[in-house]
């Protein structure tokens, strides 16, 4: 029997009911919001922030690649072959790179033999926005060969008859180079300052310095005394730490460099570059024993690069 107070408690439960579903939907709705940031949060974001956007953002990498030229200070380069009883030092050899001359650079380049003449890699991040700090691959593929002509004062034990404490270098007698080549393989940090010019567009200048080191990566191809060291084809053993490989890690390399950088158009830019470097070679293989050697290079790189 339907009663007028049946009808209002119905009434009073349905509402009550409906009021129940609000409160427990506001609740679930409350326990899904996030939790309001504590007091280091939005700086802990903000540093993340500008992480994301320095790995995503545009022209955040470049790489380039150009051709050098170097100069070597004489230096002095100890020979031992333990076997032959020769253990001596052929004092202030004067060296050169390869190609000797500009003309035979371009003929090389006309004739596409590209890695004839010494190339230059450079492959780089920049970790900040306004792009001034960057960390590089630096590969410097410079060559070098002792001059033929010079007379070099030589001390130490020679068993070769006929030996004297100086020599004229020759093909035959002292054929000493690191031709294929002297190989700079460095980490490098790197500063860029505008001097002139829209940032970031055509026409912006930039004072580029980089200062790193890494390691020494030659291939040894000499003849002391009419022997000739013998490292296989340069297909097989290829790298790096076996005394028949065609290159070997013989040493380490730091050095510093100042240039500029000229964007010229959109995301491409040329470099002119002044580089200083220091080696230090030991265990470079030679007949039947090994060489050891510092080396002081100067190199100008002109190359040409992209943003990306």
């Amino acid at each position: 029997m339907h009663t007028p107070f049946f009808r209002r408690g119905l009434l009073a439960a349905l509402l009550t009911l409906g009021a129940c579903q609000a409160s427990w939907a506001q609740s679930v709705l409350m326990a899904q919001a996030p939790t309001p940031a504590s007091d280091t949060a939005p700086a802990a974001n903000a540093v993340s922030g500008q992480f994301d956007k320095a790995i995503n953002k545009d022209e955040n990498w470049y790489f380039s690649w150009g051709y050098s030229r170097q100069q070597y200070a004489p230096s002095d380069i100890h020979v031992s072959q333990p076997e032959l009883g020769n253990n001596f030092t052929v004092r202030n050899a004067r060296a050169s790179d390869f190609p000797s001359s500009v003309p035979d650079t371009f003929k090389s380049l006309l004739s596409l033999d590209f890695t004839d003449p010494q190339e230059n890699i450079r492959i780089g991040k920049f970790l900040n926005d306004e792009k001034t700090f960057a960390v590089e691959l630096n590969i410097d593929h410079s060559k070098y060969n002792v001059d033929y002509g010079q007379t070099v004062a030589v001390d130490g034990t020679v068993t070769t008859p006929g030996a004297t404490s100086s020599m004229v270098v020759s093909p035959q007698n002292f054929n000493y180079a690191l031709h294929n080549g002297l190989n700079h393989i460095m980490v490098n940090a790197v500063w860029l300052h505008r001097l002139r010019g829209p940032a970031h567009k055509a026409g912006d200048l930039q004072l580029i310095s980089r200062v790193g080191a890494g390691i020494l990566l030659p291939h040894a191809d000499n003849v002391i005394f009419g022997n000739a060291n013998q490292v296989g084809p340069k297909n097989e053993n290829i790298c790096c730490f076996k005394s028949n490989d065609w290159w070997q890690i013989n040493g380490w390399t730091a050095g510093v460099e100042v240039g500029l950088r000229y964007r010229v158009y959109k995301a491409i830019y040329v470099e002119l570059t002044n580089k200083i470097a220091y080696g230090r070679l030991s265990k470079v293989p030679v007949y039947k024993g090994t060489a050891d050697q510092e080396i002081w290079m100067n190199e100008q790189v002109l190359s040409a690069g992209f943003l990306f």
